[in-house]
């Protein structure tokens, strides 16, 4: 019996998302054979151990605590976004700028970077700087209207659907992006 090499074997992911469509957008990046790094604050907590259930642990995955607000730590994440082929963020937008990590910046070390930014409501805009969560995407998009029980309120659907779409959708662009 033949064997092959995952499709995405060779191709490492740096994640710097927290919660919702960056785990689920990565686990299927790993899930295809991609190394993902997970990269987290110092602090103790910051979202590193909670996202497993988003990797499964294993699956290529490892982390490291970089302080992104420091010029050692600036420094460090450029050093890895140099080797890398994705970079994945999910913080408001303008933040990544602000701390010197941002597209421009990463494409200057490595200018064949594939670099996706997360956002509930994109990068410009009037809602830009709003954090975007499923519930709200649910309210917003209208999907909560049509759900619940028949002479109630509107009613969140049993699932993060808009997280896990998203998460999905983030991925295909990826892939399509390294293809």
């Amino acid at each position: 019996m033949a064997s092959h090499s995952p499709a995405l074997d060779g191709i490492t992911v740096l994640d710097l998302s927290t919660v919702g469509p960056g785990p689920r957008c990565t686990r299927i990046l790993a899930d295809y054979g991609a190394k993902v790094v997970k990269i987290g604050a110092p602090r103790a907590g910051l979202q590193i151990e909670p996202a497993k259930w988003a990797y499964g642990g294993g699956r290529g995955w490892t982390h490291t605590r970089i302080d992104l607000k420091s010029p050692d730590g600036k420094a460090e994440f450029l050093a890895l976004a140099r080797g890398a082929d994705v970079v994945l963020e999910s913080y408001r937008p303008g933040v990544v700028d602000r701390l010197g990590i941002g597209f421009e910046a990463v494409r200057a070390v490595n200018p064949r970077i594939v670099y996706c930014s997360i956002s509930g409501y994109g990068q410009t805009g009037p809602y830009a700087g709003h954090p975007g969560f499923d519930q709200i995407a649910q309210g917003m998009g209208g999907l909560m209207s049509i759900t619940g029980e028949p002479g109630k309120g509107p009613m969140r659907v049993g699932i993060p659907i808009a997280d896990l779409t998203a998460g999905i959708f983030c991925s295909q662009g990826i892939l399509l992006a390294i293809i």
